[in-house]
């Protein structure tokens, strides 16, 4: 699993010329979801967003994380991050997670993040969107399990 965390000041997620989710001061996550992805992957990422002290202090230190500033959070699905570009010159996606697997663990994510008393806004799944935002540093994080995979056993 893998996710992109933008802090932004506001951002908006459209489809079909119409805004159907938008958010101000939080974080933007777009998930990707691989083939072997199971829930412990989501509940691993989950604890380490809502954590994750990327929100500036009185002292301008990275020292808040989402909940502290009650920021919110749009997420947005995105198979793409689990894109293969090494070989070639054209992406594969066949390591990305089936629609019904990858739809399933979205959702779960989404379920899981509800729980930690932050205001949650989505895309739409599978759907052709247009996203917008204010990049807020700019200050942009990818956590993936690969990287806890290899480095925490």
């Amino acid at each position: 699993m893998i996710t992109v965390l933008q802090r932004v000041k506001k951002a908006s997620v459209e489809i079909n010329n119409k805004i159907i989710s938008k958010i101000e001061k939080g974080l933007l996550i777009f998930l990707g979801v691989f083939e072997n992805d199971e829930k412990s992957n989501v509940d691993f990422l989950v604890k380490k967003i809502v954590d994750f002290r990327i929100f500036s202090d009185e002292n301008n230190k990275m020292n808040l994380s989402v909940k502290d500033v009650k920021g919110q959070v749009l997420i947005v699905s995105q198979f793409t991050l689990c894109g293969s570009w090494l070989k070639g010159r054209r992406p594969s996606f066949i390591k990305a997670a089936s629609p019904t697997k990858g739809k399933d663990l979205y959702d779960y994510f989404i379920g899981e993040l509800s729980k930690h008393d932050i205001e949650i806004k989505t895309g739409e799944f599978g759907a052709d969107m247009n996203v917008s935002l204010v990049n807020d540093g700019p200050v942009t994080f990818v956590l993936d399990d690969i990287i806890r995979k290899n480095v925490i056993k």
